[in-house]
């Protein structure tokens, strides 16, 4: 799927990411009196990986009055070795965009590489199941972070608040008892008859005592794959109708066994933490 337009990044982000990295001008640059001196700067890869944050990179060096003669969209898979980027123009702009370009690369493409890993993992065992990712993000990064899990064929589970109604157990202890809960749900399928509600359980009880509410499915907390294999069937003989969400530990190592038991999708934050991909630059006079 093309993640090219999906998200949509301001423009004055973008400049405050050039303006963290150029707070007044390239005192370097400036001295070494290359500033107008004319130049190419070619970004490429020392590893295979999913490229993303191309079209971010290419409208940062139209501000910086620069021009792309070569550009890979986000979601390309790239070989080590292999050139995704060419951009020309005076050597003061390509060196203020030479580096946060080489960040967003390094560290988006990171984040969609390993999403692109871990929904083939799963897919492996469950070609159905879905992988969506937290909102655990660094505060900050979340346009990108999700562009990169989208890029990796991934999905976001909440991009917020505002969307889905997702009950944890710290929403449940404002209610006195389970019955007072139960009332409030049924309420709520009429009041935000248009959302879905979700209730997350941690033990195997909760899980039947939740299935019989009226929710419209389940997110299991730090269940083990041995234990979800055992309760998803038994809640799907009380509620067929059921999503079944399993959450919490659910990494790289692990994914496969958790695709195994039979549960609709996959949460995780373990996309989000790990070696940004190798992208190097080379930057020459034209």
């Amino acid at each position: 799927m093309e993640v090219q337009q999906v998200i949509y990044i301001q423009d004055d982000i973008l400049n405050k990411w050039l303006k963290e990295d150029v707070p007044y001008f390239d005192l370097t640059t400036f001295s070494l009196g290359i500033s107008e001196q004319l130049g190419v700067m070619e970004y490429f890869t020392r590893e295979d990986a999913v490229l993303c944050g191309s079209e971010e990179v290419a409208r940062m060096a139209t501000m910086l009055n620069l021009q792309v003669m070569e550009q890979f969209p986000s979601g390309t898979l790239i070989k080590a070795g292999q050139s995704f980027m060419k951009i020309t123009g005076n050597a003061a702009s390509l060196h203020m965009l030479w580096k946060v370009a080489q960040n967003i690369f390094d560290y988006s493409s990171g984040i969609a590489t390993r999403t692109r890993n871990f929904v083939d993992k799963a897919h492996e065992v469950n070609p159905q199941i879905s992988v969506v990712t937290t909102r655990k993000a660094m505060p900050g990064t979340k346009e990108l972070t999700i562009k990169a899990v989208l890029a990796g064929g991934g999905m976001p589970h909440r991009l917020g608040l505002s969307e889905t109604i997702l009950i944890f157990k710290q929403h449940r202890n404002f209610f006195s008892t389970t019955d007072e809960l139960a009332a409030k749900i049924l309420e709520l399928k009429s009041f935000a008859c248009e959302k879905k509600i979700l209730i997350e359980v941690e033990s195997e009880q909760e899980a039947i005592q939740f299935s019989k509410m009226a929710v419209d499915g389940l997110q299991y907390d730090k269940f083990s794959a041995e234990q979800l294999a055992a309760v998803i069937p038994q809640i799907k003989a009380i509620n067929s109708q059921l999503i079944h969400l399993a959450a919490g530990g659910i990494n790289q190592a692990n994914v496969q066994e958790y695709a195994a038991t039979g549960v609709d999708a996959i949460v995780t934050t373990s996309v989000y933490f790990g070696k940004p991909i190798d992208i190097g630059v080379k930057l020459y006079n034209r």
